[in-house]
């Protein structure tokens, strides 16, 4: 018989955070079953703090013995709570930053049916945008948008939040030898679960900062970032416009590109010509060229109405059977 209350686990990924983790498991309501701390090779051995001065019984230490980054450490997590037969597992960090009381809040969600992935928005309520220092709030709005384009949830923000839920029906499907296991962690888990077109939902919560400092430089990894996101953009548009579907959409962008490319080309060679030649250029050869390009723009722009209309709304935890928990992060031992 199903059961009708989900089993939770929580994640943390434990990375020089050993002046707050014992806080933040103390924090963790008892709706949970399980919390699951994976030292990620951490230099302050958290790890050892939390097995040495933890009592609570659902407290699991996974160690790895080199540091994975932490994705590595989440996917860690994952793999043992699938395996500990939970149904929702939510993630949370270990620097105090993400509030425990609102666990509920990304559950919910999950356990109704409504979505096979939530995650944190700082962005929803504007009184409290204003804690967050202006260059990350500058950057990540430049990431929120690139991770619209590049995993086509154009209807989530803030994708470098960390505090996330996931069904563990899903978390089943992910290639996880695949995914990102660094800062891009986060964006890349949403472009993978948009190939199997998992429903995403954004979370309210307010940004906390106190005297905690972030591991992620926005500054240094924006290049990085972009070309993943190119990358993953790439790859989302041929599999789910030519390799697994071929709709309106595939021919409008295919159609518009080669209109506007042979504008903006049949243009310019033409504009070059009448400068150096001294004769002007014909209105007949103006609209050869003009013409291209505004068809070509409008049929470019029917296809990101189309993408952004195509976002996923039925969830697909709901359609999966419950199957055996998959095999064990290679790398941790139980400590």
């Amino acid at each position: 018989m199903r059961r009708m209350e989900p089993r939770i686990a929580v994640v943390i990924p434990s990375y020089r955070v050993s002046r707050h983790i014992l806080d933040v498991i103390a924090s963790i309501g008892p709706m949970v079953q399980q919390v699951i701390v994976v030292d990620d090779a951490c230099p302050d051995g958290s790890g050892a703090l939390v097995t040495a001065q933890c009592r609570d019984p659902r407290v699991v230490v996974l160690t790895h013995e080199v540091n994975q980054g932490v994705g590595g450490a989440v996917l860690t997590g994952y793999q043992r709570a699938i395996e500990s037969g939970m149904d929702i597992i939510v993630k949370i960090d270990g620097d105090g930053q993400m509030d425990p009381g609102l666990l509920p809040r990304f559950v919910r969600p999950i356990a109704e049916g409504l979505a096979d992935y939530t995650k944190g928005n700082r962005f929803y309520d504007l009184s409290q945008i204003g804690q967050m220092p202006i260059l990350r709030l500058v950057g990540n709005a430049g990431l929120s948008f690139m991770a619209k384009f590049s995993s086509g949830y154009w209807d989530v923000f803030d994708p470098t939040n960390g505090y996330t839920a996931i069904s563990a029906k899903v978390a089943k499907l992910l290639p996880m030898d695949r995914i990102s296991k660094r800062y891009f962690f986060e964006t890349d888990m949403m472009f993978r679960l948009g190939t199997f077109r998992a429903v995403i939902v954004d979370v309210p919560m307010d940004a906390k900062y106190a005297d905690e400092v972030s591991n992620l430089k926005i500054s240094r990894v924006l290049g990085e970032f972009l070309v993943k996101h190119v990358r993953n953009f790439g790859k989302r548009i041929f599999y789910n416009y030519f390799l697994r579907d071929l709709s309106i959409a595939s021919f409008e962008l295919v159609a518009g590109l080669v209109l506007l490319s042979f504008g903006v080309c049949f243009g310019a060679i033409e504009w070059w010509q009448g400068i150096t030649s001294g004769v002007p250029t014909t209105a007949g050869t103006v609209m050869l060229a003009a013409m291209p390009v505004l068809v070509g723009l409008q049929l470019l722009l029917a296809f990101l109405s189309y993408d952004i209309a195509s976002v996923p709304k039925s969830p697909l935890s709901s359609r999966l059977l419950d199957e055996p928990g998959c095999g064990a992060a290679d790398g941790t031992t139980d400590t």
